[in-house]
């Protein structure tokens, strides 16, 4: 564990995150996802954290890790289909991830949501923060139209469209 690590993580406040976040961003990511789902058997959901919690701090976890756990606690996995995808914004590592279920991961390699990924952070670099997601979005799209069928019929929304910031 690196001192320089946990105190950049500690030191994160959330309104940092909140700014890059605002309302009218989280609207446009919600409608962005939405038309996503439309179109693809997926469910889409972006969360976005400042720093680490405590116990993740001292374990040494990743930012991959924490994606993981992320994935779990916001029930991304419990979709009808096994078609949950989750993009996770780690903003003290400046990290991103993307972690999908079972019913997406074995259709698309790491390789293939790396891409994904570099496209969020050269946009993040910017501080264009809604473009970044919908770059995310857009990308995973496009990846989702080689690989995941259109929705079934009567496909309900599983999980919610509006970002969340933990």
């Amino acid at each position: 564990m690196s001192l320089a690590r946990t105190l950049k993580h500690l030191v994160m406040p959330d309104w940092m995150v909140r700014r890059a976040f605002p309302p009218r961003v989280g609207d446009l990511i919600a409608a962005a996802v939405a038309e996503a789902e439309k179109a693809h058997d997926v469910e889409l959901r972006v969360v976005a954290e400042g720093g680490l919690p405590m116990r993740a701090l001292l374990a040494g976890q990743s930012s991959r890790a924490r994606a993981i756990d992320v994935f779990a606690q916001q029930r991304v996995w419990d979709t009808q289909n096994n078609t949950g995808v989750l993009i996770y914004v780690q903003f003290a590592d400046r990290a991103i991830e993307i972690v999908a279920d079972r019913g997406v991961s074995a259709r698309v390699s790491q390789a293939e949501w790396d891409a994904v990924c570099a496209c969020i952070v050269a946009e993040f670099r910017l501080a264009r923060y809604a473009e970044g997601v919908r770059a995310g979005i857009d990308g995973i799209l496009a990846l989702l139209r080689r690989h995941v069928p259109p929705p079934p019929p009567g496909d309900r929304d599983e999980l919610p469209d509006q970002p969340t910031v933990i």
